[in-house]
């Protein structure tokens, strides 16, 4: 099976949920001209962020104006602030001495 018919099968589940998030952002990055959603950073953007980091991590295709929102997001401060504060984080943490 080709690379890219394996990638369409992991995501048929999915596809309908990345089109409209694809189709959101391109109408809001049409309309606000960008990079972010309205022009300037928004709370809808922090809301997206993770949404980008998935996008990144599965390596979903996007179309080319979600490919520069998303890219737009990962090098935004405070995601990349975001991401480096999250690589601290000890991989476990130790339990609550506390009775509920």
């Amino acid at each position: 099976m080709r690379h890219g018919a394996q990638r369409a099968i992991e995501f048929a589940g999915a596809q309908p949920d990345i089109d409209r998030i694809q189709a959101i952002w391109g109408e809001c990055l049409e309309r606000w001209k960008g990079p972010f959603l309205y022009r300037k950073p928004t709370i809808a953007d922090a809301m997206y962020a993770p949404v980008c980091t998935r996008f990144v991590s599965y390596s979903v295709p996007l179309t080319p104006a979600a490919q520069v929102y998303c890219d737009t997001i990962m090098r935004w401060p405070p995601m990349v602030k975001w991401i480096e504060d999250a690589m601290q984080e000890p991989d476990e943490l130790e339990e609550l001495d506390v009775e509920f």
